[in-house]
């Protein structure tokens, strides 16, 4: 039953974002910026991965102009070819060559030498489909980042990267239905609010 209503609920909630205006997007990336921009986390991390918006996304590019002339490490997500469902972060530069992954996604054209290993990051800002108040995600369903961060479930041994989910508040429900296998994140912030969980 929970992934009927999972997949139910992803198609609900993805005609939500992709129904904003561009003025409406526009303004929603403006509000995110000012929640993270000065937020202590933000401020502290030297090593930040993002992404870049796809699908009604909120969008991080001002975040993402401003990390950099910062001078923090920015990193972007890479599909890897082998495993096939697994992900990297590339880091990005001044004179990045892009290309499109096998949906349709703008990412750096991979580079072994520029990734580095998901527990290298201080911060991930992540998309996400929907998200609830307990600091669940709902994410595409490729399952890429549950993959990826699978090994945070180890608490005591892995603190590092905090994994801060990025959405539009229409994207918000009171209570997701969760799997096993899901990674609850450490913050969630959208256009309207900051929520930050304290991990065991």
């Amino acid at each position: 039953m929970i992934p009927t209503r999972r997949k139910a609920l992803r198609k609900e909630l993805r005609s939500a974002r992709r129904a904003l205006t561009p003025a409406q997007q526009k303004q929603a990336s403006r509000r995110l910026f000012r929640q993270l921009a000065k937020h202590p986390m933000f401020v502290r991390s030297r090593h930040i991965a993002l992404y870049l918006a796809n699908d009604g996304e909120i969008d991080p590019i001002l975040l993402l102009r401003h990390a950099l002339r910062l001078g923090k490490t920015c990193y972007l997500p890479v599909l890897k070819r082998w495993p096939r469902g697994s992900m990297g972060f590339q880091r990005i530069h001044k004179h990045q060559q892009w290309t499109r992954n096998r949906f349709g996604i703008t990412e750096p054209r991979a580079s072994i030498s520029s990734q580095t290993q998901p527990w290298r990051l201080d911060m991930v800002l992540m998309p996400l489909v929907g998200f609830d108040v307990q600091g669940n995600r709902l994410g595409m369903g490729g399952g890429f980042y549950d993959r990826t961060f699978a090994y945070l479930r180890q608490r005591q041994t892995w603190l590092a990267p905090s994994l801060i989910g990025l959405a539009h508040d229409c994207q918000k429900l009171d209570r997701l239905p969760v799997e096993s296998w899901d990674i609850p994140l450490d913050g969630i912030i959208s256009d309207a609010e900051c929520l930050m969980f304290k991990r065991a």
